[in-house]
């Protein structure tokens, strides 16, 4: 797939955030065989530990997709964008802009708002959005190249909740990389996005809480391959009545 002009050949994004040591995310990296990972600003600088996480993420030689997690208005959120460029060097930026302080739902209006600005200062932004097609269509008017749709509420593993609305969004973009963002919580919640032919999924909570992170980042790669090509494959499509799947003309009659 391509994302703002650069081929990715692995369809898995990953968080940073959680894993039980800095040894469980490298090896979790190398698990999933995802080339993006997600990164904090707050976490980068955290501490006073921002140098040495921020050495031990170069060292897997994947690309960095700072977001602004946290943040709570559009104010926020470019302020945040523009110091995430400084430190890693890169226009991406998932943006984040919290609405809802229990289900961590994007609040639209100032997503939007701040969609428009980062925009026009360069960066490439990739939106962490509702499944909803008018904000969609706002965002892909305020200059974003890619939607990112929850799957559920952050961190809650309750996988894909609206399946139907995110279906929809598959087509009215059909051209436009889709990538479901948040709420995964098993590999068949992973499948299942790919097969709705989404063309990514982003995830974190899922892999990091684990209690075998490596194992779960490898299964997760597993399950988006398998949704990936099942999607490819043209799968039937679902029947009210039960039809056979052996022919019944030319069988024996028994008299």
């Amino acid at each position: 797939m391509q994302l703002y002009g650069t081929d990715i050949t692995s369809r898995l994004l990953l968080g940073s955030a959680q894993y039980p040591s800095p040894a469980h995310l490298t090896k979790a990296i190398a698990a999933s065989g995802t080339e993006i990972v997600t990164v904090s600003l707050r976490r980068e600088t955290a501490q006073g530990s921002g140098a040495g996480f921020w050495d031990i993420l170069r060292q897997t030689g994947v690309r960095i997709l700072p977001n602004t997690a946290g943040c709570h208005t559009a104010t926020e959120a470019i302020t945040t964008a523009q110091m995430a460029r400084e430190i890693f060097a890169t226009p991406w930026i998932k943006l984040e802009v919290i609405g809802h302080s229990d289900n961590l739902q994007p609040d639209v209006f100032a997503l939007v708002e701040a969609a428009a600005e980062l925009t026009r200062q360069g960066f490439q932004v990739f939106p962490y959005t509702t499944d909803d097609l008018v904000v969609g269509d706002r965002l892909l008017g305020a200059g974003c190249e890619v939607l990112m749709p929850w799957g559920a509420p952050i961190g809650s593993g309750q996988g894909l909740r609206n399946p139907d609305a995110l279906r929809a969004m598959r087509a009215h973009f059909p051209e436009v990389p889709l990538i479901v963002d948040a709420g995964i919580g098993c590999p068949s919640d992973a499948a299942q996005a790919m097969e709705l032919g989404y063309d990514a999924v982003l995830l974190n909570t899922a892999v990091a809480k684990a209690g075998d992170p490596i194992g779960m980042a490898r299964a997760m790669a597993t399950a988006i391959d398998a949704g990936r090509m099942g999607f490819n494959a043209d799968p039937m499509e679902a029947r009210e009545m039960a039809a056979p799947s052996t022919p019944i003309l030319g069988l024996a009659e028994l008299v």
